[in-house]
């Protein structure tokens, strides 16, 4: 099998207005897409999508469900490159697509402003809402440590750790 990097992938819209995540019925997978734009001289704008296909199984699987993804998530992931075959009903063929098995999911860390000026801020916010520096805050009924940079190692230690 092939390995795959994909780095700053948003999650897709569902088909016809599905859920962008598709869980199986006991909760132990989940399938989805993301899509990366692309550049690309031969197409219009210089630039298209690509689309893949995602499953997910067990303590991967988990993790999506803590992560509490959704269409428009940016995401990096590593996972495995697999072929997915099956008989189509209508017409009786066997047809077969690219899916990506994954073996580890993060949170993109995209944008924003700079860790000076994210501490000013904070430390402003704070001061406005009376919160003790060094404490948590409340962002959308979620508590974050100051501290939360958005990754979290998948066991093991971090690249993202300072040593």
């Amino acid at each position: 099998m092939l390995k795959v990097f994909a780095t700053d992938v948003v999650i897709s819209k569902g088909f016809d207005g599905a859920p962008a995540l598709k869980f199986s019925e006991t909760g132990e997978s989940v399938r989805f897409r993301f899509g990366k734009k692309v550049y690309d001289t031969h197409a219009e704008n210089n630039t298209r999508w690509v689309n893949m296909t995602v499953k997910a199984f067990g303590p991967v699987c988990e993790r999506i469900k803590k992560m509490k993804l959704k269409e428009g998530s940016f995401v990096n992931l590593t996972g495995r490159l697999d072929e997915d075959s099956w008989v189509d009903q209508n017409t009786n063929e066997t047809k077969s697509m690219m899916v990506i098995i994954l073996d580890e999911i993060e949170y993109a860390g995209g944008g924003g402003k700079p860790k000076d000026s994210q501490q000013a801020s904070s430390g402003q916010e704070q001061a406005q809402s009376g919160a003790a520096p060094g404490s948590a805050q409340q962002t959308g009924g979620q508590q974050i440590p100051e501290n939360f940079t958005g990754f979290e190692p998948f066991g093991g230690s971090s690249f993202f750790d300072e040593n």
